[in-house]
């Protein structure tokens, strides 16, 4: 060992630099990452996931995209060609009123996808504010907003449905605001539970001392937070809606002519199994079910993805 010379004691080390090579070993230090970044990264992973979003972008597609390509007459009748099979003119046959069945199904779809959407938004919109701001003030605020929304829960919301359907119409802008307003029940006690759980965080605690009102916390910091569990649920509200328009459908209180939805297509069409026209029933089973089916594989995924205890490591 050499020996240390006095004059050099304070005098600035002029060496070179250690080597990188001789640091130990602590593993691979990956890029920083953000949350979201992380759930989509998970979202694309998973398989049924990436399979459930190519069948309802199919769908999409195949409901607006496809009547600019494939032309066909939904407003008029043709006695002459009813119930005809598929064929080069009619790629799916036509139906009792010799309309092509096709563009029937891409009509239908348009209404269907429209009222989840519209359903989706307006019970999510309710249903988070109502949540977040029962779960923040808490108490005896809570405890009455929540009983309302267990009183709701216990009115079937499909009766509802069928006596305004009946009394102003069934149209997709109303069927949307009644299965909004009666689906927004789910939604407010997810969001309610999330809050109750982010209200005793740091964070919020932090903001409520630099002043922050009790709308700037819903809308600034716990409704964000809470981002993950609504987009979630937005999946299966768009599901849950389609199905409750098609059994109005079937039921007979679904959107009327020209107009249709494939709940009604349906109905009109169910008996005709038994008369071997299969092109009625089985396309637009296929339509509703798939969709239905990829939104739950979609919500499933993005629930996986975004709640980090079921995150695959």
């Amino acid at each position: 060992m050499s020996r240390i010379d006095s004059t050099t004691i304070g005098q600035p080390f002029t060496g070179p630099p250690p080597s990188s090579a001789t640091a130990p070993e602590g593993g691979d230090v990956g890029a920083i990452q953000s949350g979201w970044r992380l759930a989509l990264r998970e979202f694309m992973s998973n398989r049924l996931a990436v399979l459930g979003m190519a069948i309802l972008l199919f769908f999409i597609l195949f409901s607006f995209v496809g009547p600019l390509i494939y032309h066909s007459n939904q407003t008029g009748t043709d006695i002459l060609n009813t119930d005809a099979a598929p064929d080069g003119s009619h790629l799916l046959g036509t139906d009792d009123e010799g309309i092509d069945v096709l563009g029937r199904l891409m009509k239908g779809g348009q209404a269907s996808l429209e009222i989840g959407l519209l359903t989706a938004i307006i019970a999510t919109v309710i249903g988070t504010l109502w949540g977040a701001i029962a779960g923040l003030v808490g108490g005896i605020v809570d405890a009455i907003m929540m009983r309302v929304v267990d009183v709701l829960l216990a009115i079937p919301f499909l009766f509802i449905v069928l006596i305004v359907s009946i009394r102003y119409g069934s149209t997709v802008l109303s069927l949307s605001v009644v299965l909004g307003i009666f689906s927004w029940l789910g939604s407010a006690r997810l969001v309610r539970g999330e809050v109750l759980t982010l209200r005793v965080r740091d964070f919020v605690s932090a903001a409520k001392v630099m002043g922050s009102g009790q709308w700037r916390l819903v809308y600034r910091h716990l409704i964000p937070n809470a981002l993950g569990v609504v987009i979630v649920n937005i999946t299966f509200q768009i599901a849950n809606a389609i199905l409750a328009v098609a059994a109005l459908g079937f039921l007979g209180f679904g959107i009327q002519f020209p107009q249709t939805d494939w709940g009604t297509q349906i109905a009109n069409s169910v008996n005709e199994v038994l008369n071997g026209y299969w092109w009625l029933v089985y396309p637009v089973g296929v339509c509703l079910v798939g969709t239905v089916i990829a939104c739950n594989l979609v919500g499933d995924a993005l629930r996986d993805a975004v709640d980090v205890r079921l995150r695959r490591r």
